[in-house]
């Protein structure tokens, strides 16, 4: 990438600024004791593409001073002075820390001049402490240069002592304050002490997109205040990046810019397809309720999402709005309502985790969406990598860092970076139309409703090894009995394991078939889990899925079936077999691919 052409010029009112580049032009707008200088990573990375001028707000850099008893109308309109003088009818706005306030105050009082709206470490509504601090830290300004309030800054947004990796950030931001105006400096921070509050009440009718990016270790330009001025701005997004302080900019320069060029784009990409909408056609009412019962024919999975809040409290909610969305890097997301209770602590959080739940789990999902006090007491759960509550006994489990937070309506998307996950072949817990969908359940009633003499087998794993009995002449079975039956019956599947005292969790349906010279004769087997036994009984066997092939197997057919399983469970693509021993089809649990169709083959070719 070029470097950026720190090239200065002055505008006819002497305020200072830098412009470089081509393209859709965006202002950027420093804190208070920086100068345009500061943003010299951005503009370097964003000239190929864009027209970036950053200006020297008042009382920084060559720029005039503000009046003593400035507000932000004075900082917002000099904005606005330099981009009449540089003939720039709509710009994107981009404000860190004061400048974000700054920002905010050009994009209410001229709206058709701003696209968007980029808030980074910007404050809101400080709790009364940190009030109180700030407010005392400007009363107590020393003369130009204080070297002590200097060191207390740099302290404060880079750590004590700095990092060996923030070293050059630290000094490139030393510079600017040690050659700051002194009046300037305590003019404008005055203003920035008291102007927490200036758009509390305006933000509702902020018309651009806007973004409110801070970092996670950002004591005075918090999570929290990103999060809830995301929330009031209509078409407000929140983004925390983990680790990052107040002088994200200079500390990460490449990541806050992809960031920062990531959501333009999204804006850019967006804003031609509103202009298509025509907000005076006579389209009929929607009617929501209708809407959500359309929704709610859609079978999904059932989760609890969980986080730690500020107060290093357990939060969860129950949700079936999951999805994945990129495998590299390993991102998911999910959804929760502005309304819920726990809205806050997951929107500010850094993380969360979701828990894939398990049919047993029916009634924890129930506790999860109520509003019971302690809905932690009703699992046991564990800490996970990033310290998020982890469900025992959940189908998967992915533990995940905040990536993203997206405004959705009346929703928030939480977008999470998986960095570490767990699942296991337990039944997951299904929900539709308003009811939860136990698959298993209707699996059990199909073997049960099966004719006398079916065959009921299963191919049951333990960490990616399959369950054999191994006979005197040395071949392997799979377990198998005369219907799925009880414990307590020793001729049916159950009572076979019960009997060598083996626990297992029987899953989907994998295959069914008739014997070819006796149409009479049923097979059914189930794929499942199983937990090692403890029984010492000489015949079971684990055998590597990769090594079934070279086993014994003596029934052609289920020789035939485990080649299908061990190169499905490869492929994690599996179908349920059904015809005879000698021919059938796999009918696929989702819908192949078009260039992959789905044959009738004979099943001793591998029922593929």
């Amino acid at each position: 990438m070029a470097d950026a052409t720190m090239i200065r010029s002055k505008a006819p009112d002497g305020t200072g600024f830098i412009r470089a580049g081509s393209g859709a032009p965006v202002l950027l707008i420093h804190g208070v004791g920086m100068d345009a200088a500061i943003w010299q990573p951005q503009i370097a990375a964003m000239q190929d593409r864009f027209d970036v001028i950053a200006i020297d707000m008042l009382g920084h850099g060559a720029s005039p001073l503000p009046p003593e008893d400035a507000d932000l109308s004075d900082f917002a309109g000099q904005a606005i002075r330099l981009l009449d003088h540089l003939g720039l009818d709509r710009v994107a706005l981009i404000g860190h820390s004061m400048g974000a306030l700054v920002a905010q105050e050009i994009a209410l009082r001229a709206p058709a001049r701003v696209g968007a709206v980029v808030c980074l470490n910007a404050v809101f509504r400080r709790p009364p402490e940190l009030a109180q601090a700030v407010r005392e830290r400007a009363a107590a300004l020393g003369g130009p240069g204080d070297p002590a309030a200097i060191a207390a800054t740099i302290a404060r947004w880079f750590g004590n002592p700095i990092p060996p990796a923030l070293s050059d950030a630290a000094a490139t931001a030393r510079a600017a304050l040690e050659s700051v105006d002194a009046e300037g400096y305590a003019r404008t921070y005055r203003l920035f002490a008291s102007a927490d509050t200036a758009h509390a009440d305006h933000l509702a009718d902020l018309v651009a997109p806007a973004l409110f990016m801070t970092g996670s270790e950002d004591r005075n330009s918090t999570p929290a205040m990103s999060a809830a001025m995301a929330r009031l701005a209509p078409t407000g997004q929140c983004l925390v990046l983990a680790g990052e302080k107040h002088m994200m900019t200079i500390a990460s320069p490449q990541k806050v810019t992809q960031r920062i060029t990531a959501f333009l784009d999204q804006v850019a990409a967006v804003q031609p397809q509103a202009a298509k909408v025509d907000p005076s056609s006579d389209a009929p009412a929607f009617d929501a309720m209708e809407f959500r019962r359309a929704l709610g024919s859609f079978l999904t999975g059932v989760t609890i999402v969980t986080t730690i809040d500020e107060t290093g409290d357990a939060r969860g909610f129950t949700a079936n709005s999951f999805t994945s969305v990129s495998l590299d890097p390993p991102l998911v997301l999910v959804c929760i309502a502005k309304k819920a209770l726990g809205h806050q602590a997951f929107s500010t959080s850094r993380g969360f985790a979701i828990n894939i739940l398990a049919e047993a789990q029916k009634a924890a999902s129930g506790i999860f969406a109520s509003k019971a006090a302690d809905k932690f007491a009703s699992v046991a759960w564990q800490s996970g990598q990033t310290g998020n509550p982890l469900i025992d006994g959940s189908v998967a489990v992915f533990d995940c860092g905040m990536e993203q937070l997206v405004d959705a309506g009346d929703h928030s998307i939480l977008i999470g970076r998986v960095h570490d996950f767990s699942h296991n072949g337990a039944q997951p817990l299904g929900y539709c139309r308003g009811a939860y969908v136990t698959p298993g359940l209707s699996q059990e009633a199909l073997a049960a409703a099966a004719p006398p003499g079916t065959e009921v087998g299963a191919i049951l794993e333990n960490e990616g090894r399959v369950l054999f009995f191994e006979t005197a002449e040395g071949s392997y079975q799979l377990p198998a009995g005369r219907g799925l039956g009880a414990a307590s019956d020793a001729s049916s599947l159950r009572g076979k394991l019960a009997a060598r005292a083996i626990e297992a969790d029987l899953g989907f349906l994998y295959a069914v078939w008739d014997d070819a010279s006796d149409a009479a004769r049923t097979h059914v087997y189930y794929r499942g889990t199983v937990d090692a036994p403890v029984s010492g009984d000489g015949q079971i066997r684990f055998v590597e899925i990769e090594r079934i092939a070279e086993l014994k197997i003596a029934d052609p057919a289920v020789r035939s079936m485990l080649t299908r399983y061990a190169r499905e469970r490869a492929e994690d693509t599996f179908g349920v077999y059904v015809g005879n021993e000698v021919e059938g089809e796999v009918r696929p649990l989702a819908r192949p691919a078009p260039s992959s169709p789905i044959h009738s083959d004979p099943i001793h070719s591998g029922q593929r």
